[in-house]
């Protein structure tokens, strides 16, 4: 058995995925637009969303309503804004994942960062464990960790990043946009999506970013706080869906998103 009905679980036929980010409360508990999460799940899923990344507690008690969604289960954890976040080491098994009727595992890693050799590590054992289920993996890559500086937030670093975790046996990567997204993509020979990141000022110039990691070869993209901190998720779910899967442009995603906003 291979793993190609679990990915087609998270990527739609034209190879592109819009994952809905819904983890953060890992770290931030009930921040911003993670107090309810039924009706922000059923909001998103309204949207047009094609998968969900979240944690475990999340999969176990609203299985309902992410039913239509593919399930990435986030697989390490550990710190919280409460003391030191630091690697997040892993703390649920495959089978776990397995048991939850999970589609695919992520794990984050941080090359060049103090604690690159055991995130590399955890990501590798990962992989390892996931693949003698046919379970997909997603590497979440973050240059320097979270906190690093611009230094950390080049073209170099996120090419070499998205590789390694493509050496380490990674079905996809999750990684930070940059300007010369082109050479990412094309020197990672597994798909790569774009995360979202802070929540963006500027909903045009967010939709910007999306569209040219798209163009330059990304194959989609994992927003989490871009859509459950906006004033209406559903929409916005759908205006990014129109650009993943439509191939639409800004200015036409971004008028449904002003339509449907009024």
């Amino acid at each position: 058995m291979s793993n190609i009905r679990r990915l087609n679980r998270i990527f739609r036929p034209d190879g592109r995925s819009l994952i809905f980010a819904y983890d953060h409360a890992l770290i931030l508990g009930p921040a911003e637009g993670m107090e309810r999460p039924v009706e922000m799940l059923a909001q998103v899923a309204a949207g047009g969303a094609d998968a969900i990344l979240t944690s475990y507690g999340i999969a176990t008690r609203f299985a309902r309503e992410i039913a239509s969604l593919g399930l990435i289960l986030r697989v390490d954890g550990g710190g919280t804004d409460l003391g030191d976040r630091g690697p997040h080491a892993p703390i649920f098994s495959v089978e776990d994942a397995l048991r939850l009727g999970a589609d695919a595992v992520a794990v984050c890693a941080y090359p060049g960062a103090p604690q690159e050799e055991k995130t590399l590590t955890a990501l590798a054992h990962l992989v390892s464990s996931a693949h003698a289920w046919n379970m997909p993996v997603m590497a979440e890559m973050v240059p320097g960790h979270f906190a690093g500086g611009p230094e950390w937030r080049t073209t170099e670093a996120m090419a070499l990043s998205a590789r390694v975790a493509a050496e380490l046996g990674a079905d996809w990567v999750k990684i930070p946009y940059v300007e010369d997204y082109g050479r990412v993509a094309e020197t990672c020979y597994v798909p790569t999506v774009i995360l979202g990141g802070a929540k963006h000022g500027n909903d045009y110039g967010m939709l910007e970013t999306i569209r040219m990691a798209l163009d330059a070869g990304a194959v989609g993209v994992a927003i989490g706080r871009n859509i459950f901190q906006a004033a209406h998720p559903a929409t916005m779910t759908s205006a990014i869906a129109s650009l993943v899967h439509d191939d639409a442009s800004v200015e036409e995603a971004f008028a449904i998103l002003h339509a449907r906003s009024l």
